[in-house]
């Protein structure tokens, strides 16, 4: 019975002793392995490794012009465990805040996702070289706080806001998406800097140094042995012409709208003006945020991109690609004439058409932006026998128009491009019934009103396509990427379904426009312009003033849009505003007998009327 006794104790002693080593394992474990805050805390007792980040690539215009280069900012860093025993007061005031400014921010830094009190946390961010300075001179009496240089953009030109895009500090769900970012640091946000980040961005480096018993560093660990080199960024070359671009925003000042011009032969953007417009340089620094929210609140939407983003009916612009397209059908041949009695009427409808000579062939019916041309022209196409109904005109319609630009993204390399929209049967069979309607029930569509919509970059594209007689490239913003290659859709053709035949004859009318026709009075004596004027109705007030064109008429060098929103027909702002944008880019400036007509585009504010 003693002997069993013994035997019991034996065993529970042995039990509790495997538990207990058991205990130590799981803990030392966890410590060792799971736990990262005690090998955080040994490492930085013993070393501090400051991120070195690298140099931002430079931008600059297709002529070697520096648009956006880098200056020194420093982020006051503080780890919190070592921020201890020093005066509060006397560190606020160094840097220019209140101590209740200093209790907010260490509040925000240890609610943050993955704070540890044993890393290096943004304390105070960008500070310019003479904020620094005088701060330089007394951080050494803080404990756990040192500095962190990083670059800041700086602006040659106030233009190209939206275009060039912006830095700003990476969110939660960037640091998710690539381990390149850690908390704190900044990325490109739109434009360019976006499309363009892991280009422009470079690798960060490292410098790792030895610390005392007391945090203070005693120099590098193993001489440097172990630091990393930061790699700068790749420069990049945009197509833009910045000083094209600065006489763009300044013809479109006091105006609503937008400039998109491309040269045909490369697809490369000369310009992209959205106006209203900001200065860059607002989004750079600790002045971001303010200037970021008043941007946003502005009732004109500065920050909206209206080439790549708004959408309207293109108006009379537009009958070029219908010209294309009967002709491609053959509904029409550039002798085929329509009648026009101050509009096209059918029964109670009636499309109004400004006076002009009737009946007009193809190439005058461009030249005189004849309505009842291409709604006559439109109505056979879709009520044509040739198709097995109404469905399949207008979806082959659709196709041909989708060829040339329209209803789908480009793909340009500018964020937030809109797609437009160019209706097929499904849209029409759903509201009127299975093929239960006809050309006339769409007849609007014929002159680039009703469902069409377009952005201003894809009008400009048409301009490019009739400019090249049937093809385009990708409108794209980098020209050159040095050490890198540009994208290899920005050198791809994309062909159009219409015969090359076929644009001659739409050059022949666009040269009319500027000659004899809509555009006269915005003609360039010098130059050969080919132009189509165009005014989309607007339902919330006046009309949209709209105009395409491409120059010279051989061997395009340019194509553009321009619309000026609430400013009536075409021939009167875009217009002008256009050719004088041409006439800069091909002759460098603007002859005297034009001065009157820049004077009059430069004071006029429209915003205002």
């Amino acid at each position: 019975m003693i002997n069993d006794s013994n035997d019991n104790r034996r065993y529970t002693i042995s039990l509790i002793m495997v538990a207990v080593c058991l205990i130590y394992i799981i803990r030392l474990f966890s410590i060792q392995i799971v736990d990262k805050s005690y090998l955080e805390q040994s490492q930085n007792n013993a070393y501090l490794r400051k991120v070195i980040y690298p140099s931002r690539g430079l931008i600059t215009d297709r002529n070697g012009r520096l648009i956006v280069f880098n200056k020194s900012a420093y982020d006051i860093m503080i780890v919190p465990r070592e921020a201890r025993g020093f005066d509060t007061l006397a560190f606020a005031n160094t840097l220019g805040i209140t101590k209740a400014d200093f209790i907010k921010r260490m509040g925000i830094i240890k609610r943050k996702s993955g704070y540890s009190p044993y890393v290096p946390q943004l304390f105070m961010s960008q500070l310019s070289d003479e904020e620094y300075g005088p701060v330089s001179e007394k951080l050494y009496k803080f404990n756990g706080i040192y500095v962190q240089k990083r670059t800041l953009r700086e602006y040659n030109y106030h233009n190209a806001a939206l275009a060039l895009g912006s830095i700003g500090e990476v969110s939660k769900k960037q640091i998710e998406a690539d381990d390149f970012y850690q908390q704190g640091d900044y990325a490109g946000q739109n434009g360019i800097e976006l499309t363009y980040e892991k280009v422009l961005r470079g690798e960060k480096g490292e410098e790792i140094l030895l610390r005392d018993s007391r945090g203070r560093v005693k120099g590098k660990y193993e001489d440097g042995k172990y630091d990393k080199k930061p790699v700068p960024g790749k420069d990049i070359e945009l197509s833009l012409d910045i000083e094209l671009q600065k006489y763009g925003e300044e013809l479109m000042h006091g105006k609503i709208g937008s400039i998109a011009a491309i040269e045909p032969s490369t697809g490369e953007i000369l310009a992209l003006v959205s106006s209203p417009t900001y200065d860059p340089s607002m989004l750079v620094g600790r002045k971001r945020s303010a200037n970021f929210a008043a941007l946003s609140k502005d009732p004109l939407k500065p920050l909206f991109d209206r080439p790549m983003m708004a959408q309207y009916p293109p108006g009379s612009t537009f009958k070029t690609a219908q010209a294309l397209v009967l002709q491609q059908e053959g509904i029409i041949t550039p002798n085929t004439a329509y009648g026009c009695q101050h509009g096209f009427h059918a029964g109670a409808l009636s499309v109004g058409c400004h006076g002009h000579e009737s009946p007009l062939n193809l190439k005058h019916s461009i030249q005189h932006s004849c309505n009842a041309y291409y709604c006559s022209g439109f109505r056979t196409l879709i009520d044509n026998k040739k198709y097995k109904n109404v469905s399949e005109a207008i979806d082959i319609w659709k196709n041909h128009i989708v060829s040339l630009g329209f209803g789908y993204r480009l793909g340009a390399d500018v964020p937030n491009e809109k797609r437009g929209y160019i209706p097929n049967s499904s849209v029409y069979n759903k509201v009127y019934g299975e093929n239960r309607w006809k050309g006339l029930t769409i007849i609007s569509l014929s002159i680039g009103q009703g469902e069409v919509l377009a952005t201003p970059l894809q009008i400009a594209n048409l301009g490019a396509t009739i400019a090249n007689r049937g093809h385009y490239y990708t409108p794209h913003l980098v020209k050159k990427i040095f050490g890198g290659e540009i994208d290899s859709s920005f050198i791809t053709r994309h062909n159009s379904t219409i015969d090359p035949k076929y644009y001659d004859i739409v050059v022949e009318g666009m040269e009319l426009v500027m000659v004899s026709g809509t555009g006269y009075y915005s003609r360039i004596d010098s130059i050969a312009v080919c132009g189509k004027t165009g005014t989309a109705e607007n339902p919330h007030g006046k009309d949209h003033s709209i105009f395409m064109a491409f120059a010279p008429k051989d061997d395009p060098k340019i194509a553009i849009s321009v619309v000026v929103e609430n400013s009536g027909f075409g021939a009167t702002w875009a217009a002008p505003i256009a050719t004088l944008m041409i006439e800069k880019y091909l002759k460098g400036g603007i002859p005297k007998r034009r001065k009157p007509i820049e004077q009059r585009l430069l004071d006029a504010n429209l915003i205002k009327e």
